[in-house]
């Protein structure tokens, strides 16, 4: 039986790097956004073109209901999940110092960030320990996607730069609560990443990696942390749990 896993944010962006890779790497997915389903229709199709069977959980992680809607469908569909990829995330709708920065912002991108993902989480994790106490043979992890905004910062967008901090504690938490089940947590931390989110600054980026930002003079793309993400999830690195992937091209190196 293939194993299933559930990208949030996954169709589109980095959250669609990580489900073409884990399509290809043999997994079904459920692949959960905000947009109606016919906006989605065809990142589903080249997904399903893979050999994965293909679910669409609509919904915001924000949403306690949400949430819950999300996990009770894929147990109807496939009774499974063995694979919580924590990706969705928002940043703020507008860029302010944090000396002017609004509790609206502040309240809308902590509670999609680090609130949805961190009661996600343990709505999957429950459902894994019971599914592991069923069948010791079951293998699942949760695979939190940060950003080097957990470490860096940008007094433009705190807010942002908080909710990814508070994820990378998150993944440490429940890798020590999740320990005794044997289902490890981790944190892939991207760096300047080419998508959607990042299309607005390209310019700025462009010319900051010309002059040596990366050590990898180049943009990352969704497919380089969808690669991590599916080796992590494979079970390639099993006695790494709480730890954290850098995917920046050696951008947080520090260097003089």
């Amino acid at each position: 039986m293939k194993r299933v896993a559930l990208i949030t944010g996954g169709t589109r962006g980095i959250g669609f790097g990580i489900a073409t890779q884990l399509a290809k790497e043999g997994f079904n997915l459920a692949v959960n956004g905000t947009r109606p389903e016919e906006a989605v229709q065809t990142a589903v199709e080249e997904l399903k073109a893979l050999g994965a069977e293909v679910m669409y959980c609509r919904g915001s992680i924000a949403s306690s209901a949400d949430r819950k809607n999300m996990i009770s469908n894929i147990r109807k569909h496939y009774d499974a999940l063995h694979i919580l990829v924590n990706n969705a995330g928002i940043a703020p709708r507008e860029r302010k110092d944090i000396l002017e920065a609004t509790e609206e912002s502040y309240d809308e991108v902590m509670t999609t960030n680090l609130k949805g993902c961190y009661f996600l989480t343990q709505l999957a994790a429950n459902w894994m320990i019971e599914q592991k106490q069923k069948d010791t043979g079951f293998s699942g992890c949760i695979i939190n996607v940060s950003s080097i905004s957990a470490t860096v910062a940008s007094v433009n967008r705190g807010e942002y730069c908080l909710s990814k901090a508070g994820l990378s504690m998150a993944t440490q938490l429940f890798a020590v609560r999740l320990g005794e089940f044997n289902i490890p947590v981790y944190e892939v931390r991207p760096g300047v990443i080419r998508t959607d989110m990042t299309a607005g600054v390209k310019e700025k980026y462009d010319k900051l990696i010309g002059e040596g930002l990366c050590v990898q003079q180049r943009w990352g793309e969704p497919a380089d942390v969808g690669k991590v993400v599916a080796a992590l999830a494979k079970g390639d690195f099993l006695y790494s749990t709480g730890q954290v992937v850098m995917v920046d091209g050696g951008m947080t190196i520090p260097r003089l």
